[in-house]
């Protein structure tokens, strides 16, 4: 059997069902890596221990009464610091809210918690979802465990991080500009940001509410859609929520991608900043894809810069707006970052908002008329510029710096997941994204599996 801190969510999910381990088992074995990797890596920022092996016990009673809620009943899972968790401190990575201890659940625990997952706690994330990685924040930062030296990636760092120790099966992050494909492209984990309203909002402390997603982080893509079926859904009490949804997505999930149609987005892995290694990764992961049997078309979107710009003009107008009577009461409370990128928003004007709006759309237009025109079920492309930077270097406005390449899924909605693609000559993971039409989630994900079954070396969790 596998060892249990290194097995898939699925196969965790057939070990439970057969009985070859409990719930209560397997939560334990996971409290003693939390116990032994956490205080290296810092991946959690509150343990739920004794909740998590109530949870696992009544899991346990379900198995033996043959009542199993589903996959995940008696899976551990962690959450992103940013759900609301009722009478368990959430904190979004802010000294602000170092005693903030909500009332109710967000929607995405609501639903884990009847699909009879267990909760291991609340992971890491930088403040108020921007902030890291600040030298002056309130919580120690996450630590890469492929170099401690370099930046794990935000804003669901302790994600990314817990689940390439072997600390957690499972992970939900949030996405607002990359914040769960940076951590898992660094990391050297899986990732998808889904469909924007795919996923409900409600609970989720916001960054900027038009950008936000909610998603599933994991060590592979048929585990991220194991998540995603769990968590997605339309729910009334959040206006952002789809009343459109879609077929679960696991039951989709396949060896090969015959038929389907791949544009490699040439201009995205020509764009300023991406390193030849990256390019050269997103180029081998396309011949895999051919191997599958897919084909690949070459095709051109807008500027990289112009989904950016887009991107952040909106990210940091919402985000200045939520928090602007916070900072003047509080400013010297903020870590140095948070303060910095949020109060940017301060000096961008109603008509740059509406401009950066009107861009949206035509962006959004543009990106979906060219797929149709092309015939193209997924885009492909560098999943990051390169290596992590060193937790020192990384710049108080990196993405005024440098294009975005996780931003054009953002302002799109579009479902974009990251997918592993080997290792760097610094020994570093590497990623490329694929991305698809709207609501097109389960085949984005379909297709990261094929790619990472036909790709197993790249699969490395730390020891």
């Amino acid at each position: 059997m596998t060892a249990l801190t290194r097995a898939s969510v699925a196969e965790l999910s057939s070990f439970l069902v057969d009985r070859k381990v409990s719930s209560v088992e397997l939560t334990e074995a996971l409290i003693r890596r939390i116990e032994a990797k956490n205080a290296e890596y810092r991946a959690f920022l509150t343990c739920t221990f004794d909740l998590a092996l109530e949870q696992a016990r009544e899991a346990d009673d379900r198995t033996a009464r043959n009542i199993r809620r589903g996959p995940l009943d008696g899976v551990p899972v962690a959450l992103k610091d940013a759900y609301d968790t009722r009478n368990i401190r959430t904190t979004v990575g802010s000294g602000l809210f170092k005693d903030r201890v909500p009332t109710a659940d967000s929607a995405v625990w609501e639903r884990l918690r009847r699909a009879g997952a267990v909760l291991l706690g609340k992971l890491e994330c930088t403040e108020f979802c921007l902030g890291g990685p600040s030298p002056d924040t309130a919580f120690p930062i996450s630590l890469n465990p492929h170099d401690t030296s370099r930046y794990t990636g935000g804003s669901s760092s302790g994600a990314g991080v817990a689940l390439a120790t072997g600390m957690v099966p499972a992970a939900i992050g949030s996405d607002t500009g990359g914040s769960i494909r940076i951590p898992a492209a660094f990391c050297g984990v899986a990732g998808i940001k889904p469909t924007y309203g795919l996923v409900s909002l409600r609970g989720l402390f916001p960054l900027s509410g038009s950008l936000d997603h909610a998603g599933p982080m994991a060590r592979s893509s048929q585990d991220c859609a194991l998540l995603l079926d769990a968590i997605m859904g339309h729910d009334p009490l959040h206006p952002s929520s789809s009343r459109r949804q879609i077929p679960p997505t696991s039951p989709d999930i396949s060896d090969n991608c015959r038929g389907l149609v791949i544009g490699h987005v040439t201009n995205f892995s020509e764009a300023e900043g991406v390193s030849e290694e990256s390019r050269a990764a997103c180029r081998r992961a396309l011949d895999v894809f051919r191997d599958l049997g897919a084909e690949i078309r070459e095709v051109r979107l807008p500027s990289l810069w112009d989904y950016t710009v887009a991107n952040t003009t909106i990210m940091t107008s919402e985000a200045f707006a939520i928090h602007h009577a916070r900072f003047r009461e509080k400013l010297g409370e903020v870590s140095h970052l948070t303060r910095h990128r949020i109060a940017l928003g301060a000096f961008i004007s109603a008509a740059d908002y509406l401009r950066a709006q009107k861009a949206r759309r035509v962006l959004t237009q543009t990106t979906f008329d060219l797929m149709t025109e092309h015939r193209l079920d997924l885009l492909c492309y560098p999943g990051m510029l390169g290596d992590p930077p060193h937790i020192d270097q990384v710049p108080p406005y990196y993405y005024l710096d440098t294009p975005l390449i996780t931003a054009p899924a953002n302002l799109t909605g579009a479902p974009a997941a990251s997918v592993r693609a080997g290792f760097s000559a610094s020994d570093m993971p590497m990623s490329f994204q694929l991305t698809g039409h709207m609501f097109a989630d389960g085949k984005v994900l379909a297709a990261a599996h094929a790619y990472e079954r036909a790709t197993p070396e790249f699969s490395r969790l730390v020891e």
